[in-house]
């Protein structure tokens, strides 16, 4: 099984600070499965103004984070290096429960369709093992302007 720090997810997918939300990938098999975890911390840029008092992780926080562990599952292979994943749609998004600064999310994110450049990923965030928040990504990989 493949696992990849923080620096070796730099390689495959074009995310940096303050936009890259995965911390590490615990399990790949590329163009099939990835599973990723972000450590949502309070020292966060988004919780000095969502919410100062309350923090609470944002919504389109959480589906890029578990967007980029299925971009990760598909840029992996040397052929699509250098590559970007980019969202076509988002469908069934579901959020279950609020993340705050302490949790750990764990994203699974399942391939379910390929064809030529385009795909569908089905994505399921936890945190302590209960479902935080879930959706279906079509995306296309594209090749990245210089």
């Amino acid at each position: 099984m493949i696992t990849l720090e923080a620096r070796e997810i730099q390689k495959v997918i074009p995310h940096r600070f303050p936009l890259l939300l995965v911390d590490r990938i615990l399990e790949l098999e590329p163009m099939k499965r990835a599973v990723g975890v972000k450590n949502i911390s309070m020292n966060e840029m988004q919780f000095l103004g969502h919410f100062p008092n309350e923090p609470i992780m944002p919504g389109i926080m959480l589906i890029e984070a578990m967007a980029q562990v299925g971009g990760v599952a598909m840029l992996y292979p040397e052929e699509n290096r250098g590559k970007i994943a980019v969202f076509g749609k988002i469908d069934n998004v579901r959020f279950r429960r609020q993340v705050v600064p302490g949790d750990q999310v764990i994203t699974t994110a399942v391939v379910t369709k390929i064809r030529g450049n385009m795909g569908v990923i089905h994505c399921e965030g936890t945190v302590d093992g209960k479902l935080a928040c879930e959706g279906d990504f079509t995306f296309a990989i594209v090749d990245a302007k210089e």
